[in-house]
C-alpha cells in the first residue's frame, strides 16, 4: 500500500464521520421542528393554544375555522394555525374598546335592574 492508498483511506474514514455528525445535527433539527410545532419556519399553534389565547371555547373556534375568518392548517389530521394568522385574526376582531354591531348584547328592555318603577 503506497502513501496515495493510505491518505484516501484517511479521508474516506474523516468524510465518513463528518457525514455522521451532519446526519445527526439533522436528525435533532428535525426533533426540534416538531417539538416547536413549525412549518416552513414559521411557528404554529394547536386548538388548545389558541382556544385559550381567543379565551373562546372549541366550538367558538370551529365556527371561526368554518367561517374561514381563520385559516388553518391540517397536518396528520391534527389542526395547526399559524402564529401569524392567529396575529392578524385578533388584531381584526377583539380590538381593544371596540365591537362590531353584531357582537353588543341585544338590548330586549327585560333588564330588571333598569326599571323607572321605583
Amino acid at each position: 500500500m503506497g502513501i496515495n492508498d493510505d491518505l484516501k483511506d484517511w479521508m474516506q474514514i474523516g468524510f465518513e464521520r463528518i457525514m455522521a455528525h451532519l446526519d445527526r445535527i439533522e436528525r435533532h433539527l428535525e426533533k426540534m421542528a416538531i417539538k416547536e410545532k413549525l412549518l416552513e419556519g414559521e411557528r404554529l399553534l394547536d386548538n388548545q393554544d389558541v382556544c385559550q389565547l381567543l379565551n373562546v371555547s372549541k366550538r367558538t373556534l370551529q365556527r371561526y375555522r368554518s367561517s374561514g375568518e381563520l385559516p388553518y392548517q391540517m397536518i396528520y389530521h391534527k389542526t395547526f394555525y399559524k402564529e401569524r394568522d392567529v396575529e392578524a385574526f385578533i388584531k381584526t376582531n377583539f380590538q381593544k374598546g371596540e365591537t362590531s354591531d353584531d357582537d353588543a348584547p341585544e338590548d330586549t328592555g327585560n333588564d330588571p335592574e333598569n326599571t323607572d318603577d321605583h
